[in-house]
């Protein structure tokens, strides 16, 4: 069972909105955030951007800003690859599969003009041109929503995330290890003014001893911008209608939380 502080607190469902596919890459939000938002910037981009993509349908006003060290020339050439193979062993293709065979060329064509694709790792303390400090990418940035998917760095910088929770309006942030780090993820939530808003276990990573999700997504909104019911959630997790499995072919993870 998870801890009773991971348990959300309580929303009018009415607010609560999923933005992005109904699969791996979607994520569910408060809408009242959408249209004061002036910057997502994302930690951790992968091959994925469907989040900002409908994002910016809803307010395009606002820019995005990715960071991800990773998705580099040899990442295109080896998902390039990949692909080809499919393309030519699969004897009936989706038509996604047929598209994300040019996946590159949605990328060229997403990270343009205001939106920035920066091939840098997110750090505490930056030590070469290859890094940047989430404190650098947060610097002269109003009306955030931060989007947070860095594989388990996620723990080095949670302090300088809450000192900087006054023009973060939205953090979506995917914990890795749970277990390994239960007690940094309690003193993040104890100590931060952003309030838990919304919880999904993600099925891809499996489940640890206790049955519960090696990998939780948080979604946290600013309570100094928005009101919040000062009560804890009566909704079961996930919420029908609003979640969805990451990984289709297992079965999504039910959260249970102690009282």
């Amino acid at each position: 069972m998870l801890p009773k502080i991971f348990k959300p607190y309580k929303s009018i469902k009415k607010n609560l909105i999923r933005v992005g596919p109904n699969k791996d890459g979607g994520y569910v939000i408060d809408k009242r955030v959408i249209k004061q938002i002036k910057t997502i910037i994302s930690c951790g981009l992968n091959d994925d951007w469907e989040f900002e993509k409908e994002f910016l349908k809803i307010n395009p006003n606002c820019k995005i800003l990715a960071y991800d060290h990773t998705v580099n020339k040899k990442f295109w050439k080896n998902r390039f690859k990949k692909d080809l193979i499919s393309f030519f062993l699969l004897k009936k293709l989706s038509l996604k599969k047929i598209l994300d065979i040019f996946k590159y060329i949605d990328y060229i064509n997403f990270f343009k003009k205001n939106n920035k694709h920066f091939m840098k790792k997110v750090v505490l303390k930056n030590n070469n041109k290859k890094e940047i400090s989430i404190k650098t990418i947060l610097k002269n940035q109003k009306n955030i929503l931060l989007k947070i998917d860095i594989e388990g760095d996620e723990y080095k910088i949670l302090n300088v995330v809450n000192e900087n929770f006054k023009h973060i309006y939205l953090l979506i942030i995917e914990f890795h290890n749970i277990h390994k780090n239960m007690n940094k993820i309690k003193k993040f939530l104890n100590n931060s003014k952003l309030k838990l808003i919304h919880i999904h276990g993600n099925n891809y990573a499996g489940k640890n001893k206790n049955k519960d999700p090696n990998v939780l997504e948080f979604t946290m909104l600013n309570s100094k911008k928005f009101k919040i019911i000062n009560n804890r959630s009566s909704f079961k997790y996930p919420i029908y209608g609003l979640d969805y499995k990451n990984f289709k072919r297992q079965k999504d993870i039910d959260l249970k939380f102690n009282d």
